[in-house]
């Protein structure tokens, strides 16, 4: 079930409201006191996990079975001490990494052994092994991750709440648990126990269903149009030439970005309907200086467990420049990784592994201070060129077609223009410029995608992001997610505000004319 879908809007979520509020309306008009806190929680977790079943009802005893287990490990590793908490955690840890490793990696293995046998010259009689028939169970990598640090969190322990009912809310909450973003158990607990949050609230509907619109305007108005414009280049085989590769390159980066910054809003309105806070995953990347604040402000939620979870267990910075050196490349191949079982994702990881490497040491030699200050403006253009190109490798379906439309930005597959142009062929063809006739070349000048594009480009730029509009951010404090109280409102609804959304929401529904998936559903 989709966000962007009629069943999901106009089915699934009012029924899902009306039962979570009339149960907290019975629970608070004499239920028995067991049931006054966990009636509303135990339904939403239930409704969750039939949002799970959804997409497919097979893989729903592999998430409760890693529900349960996790469950158990964490219990355990908070009643041991010594060593044999410290046993537990790894072989819970060991658990979680070998079923993702199994789900999601076994053909890149297998697949990759064939490939290097086959360079080197293998007899056929063992080699190649044939692929496993594995379907990849959908945001395997996300619940994984999310009990993973949960598991750390109680061996360091910091959980206090063992709760079961909200332990298989925290894991299967439906807006995060397909995309993200990564949770934190002690951020979502107390919200779950919190008997406030099941009352509704207009304020929690007004601000909830005015950034859920946003959101779904993101990925229906912008990146749905934006993919008809990228599909054909990143085409194995395709070889675009310099326009339409540059056209195609930018339409994903834009795509991504509005698909991914779009499913994070949605997600955190819908979570607003229910009197509960996610943490933000967005703070507009593109407008980074640098690639380590790109990293700040991509993927908020990953960022910050790849850094608490492996770059700081790693040493960190603490052990020289070098060793800090090594710990980034590791950390952005494992996270390259991490978002897809193929070479062409190691690629990306490996490029902002580079990336982080070179940025740390340029700071080194002219001081954090001075790096960036004679450049002006060209750190943030160089940061984005560069996170544009790591993007081919993070889309392209093989190498060779990466390298080929990398090669495609400079001109390595020549030039031609869009069909529009074929009248002026002679004149052009003076400066060496070839309008495309076949029926490959897919530029056109009628549509909306070039126009979606050169909007998509305006608002990463130039707009405020969707926390600049609802809330008045504290930049001092340096955790991503903000209890209640730590953010100030600075947003009221208004009748002119209402009727915007209203019709904002009404444009949604109407390009609706055909359902896709979030892009990092893969994932």
């Amino acid at each position: 079930m989709l966000f962007n879908s009629f069943a999901f809007l106009f089915g699934y979520l009012p029924i899902v409201l009306a039962g979570y509020f009339l149960l907290d309306r019975w629970a608070t008009a004499g239920a028995p006191a067991s049931w006054r806190r966990l009636a509303p929680a135990a339904w939403l977790a239930g409704a969750s996990l039939f949002f799970y079943a959804w997409w497919d009802v097979r893989y729903l005893p592999l998430l409760l079975a890693s529900i349960c287990v996790n469950y158990g490990a964490g219990r355990l590793i908070g009643a041991r001490a010594g060593a044999a908490r410290k046993r537990v955690l790894l072989a819970a840890l060991a658990l979680n990494l070998g079923l993702l490793a199994y789900y999601k990696y076994a053909n890149f293995f297998i697949d990759s052994v064939n490939a290097v046998a086959g360079l080197a010259g293998a007899g056929a009689g063992s080699l190649p092994w044939s692929g496993l028939d594995i379907i990849l169970p959908i945001g395997i990598s996300f619940f994984t991750f999310t009990q993973i640090a949960f598991l750390v969190d109680c061996y360091r322990g910091e959980v206090r709440e063992y709760r079961f009912i909200h332990y298989v809310l925290f894991v299967s909450y439906f807006p995060h648990l397909i995309a993200g973003p990564v949770l934190h158990h002690r951020d979502m607990m107390p919200q779950f126990a919190d008997p406030a949050n099941a009352h509704p609230r207009a304020a929690n509907f007004a601000i909830g269903l005015s950034i859920f619109t946003i959101g779904l305007a993101k990925k229906v108005l912008i990146a749905d149009n934006l993919s008809p414009l990228a599909i054909p280049v990143f085409a194995a085989g395709a070889t675009p030439t310099l326009i339409e590769a540059w056209i195609g390159v930018l339409a994903y980066t834009f795509q991504l970005y509005f698909d991914f910054s779009g499913y994070s809003d949605m997600a955190i309105g819908l979570s607003r309907l229910f009197g509960v806070k996610l943490p933000l995953n967005f703070n507009s990347p593109y407008k980074a200086a640098n690639i380590a604040d790109f990293w700040r402000r991509w993927h908020m939620t990953l960022s910050r467990f790849l850094r608490d979870y492996l770059y700081i267990p790693l040493g960190g910075s603490r052990r020289g420049e070098v060793m800090r050196y090594r710990n980034l490349m590791l950390t952005m191949l494992l996270g390259g990784l991490w978002h897809g079982a193929g070479w062409t994702f190691v690629i990306w990881g490996g490029l902002h592994g580079l990336y982080l490497v070179l940025q740390q040491a340029w700071q080194r030699v002219f001081g954090a201070a001075r790096a960036y200050r004679w450049l002006r403006w060209w750190p943030g253009l160089l940061t984005f060129l560069a996170v544009m190109l790591a993007w081919i490798f993070f889309r392209a379906p093989d190498v060779a077609t990466a390298w080929d439309i990398a090669g495609a930005l400079v001109g390595a597959n020549g030039v031609s223009l869009p069909r529009g142009l074929a009248s002026h062929g002679t004149s052009l063809a003076q400066w060496g410029l070839h309008p495309a006739f076949d029926g490959i070349r897919w530029i056109e000048l009628a549509g909306p995608g070039l126009p979606v594009l050169l909007a998509a480009m305006l608002l990463a730029f130039k707009a405020p992001n969707t926390q600049e509009i609802f809330f008045l951010y504290e930049p001092a404090i340096e955790r991503i997610f903000q209890p209640a109280g730590r953010w100030a409102f600075s947003w009221r609804p208004t009748r002119r505000w209402s009727v915007g959304f209203a019709a904002l929401f009404i444009a949604c529904i109407f390009g609706m004319n055909r359902v896709t998936e979030f892009l990092y559903f893969q994932f």
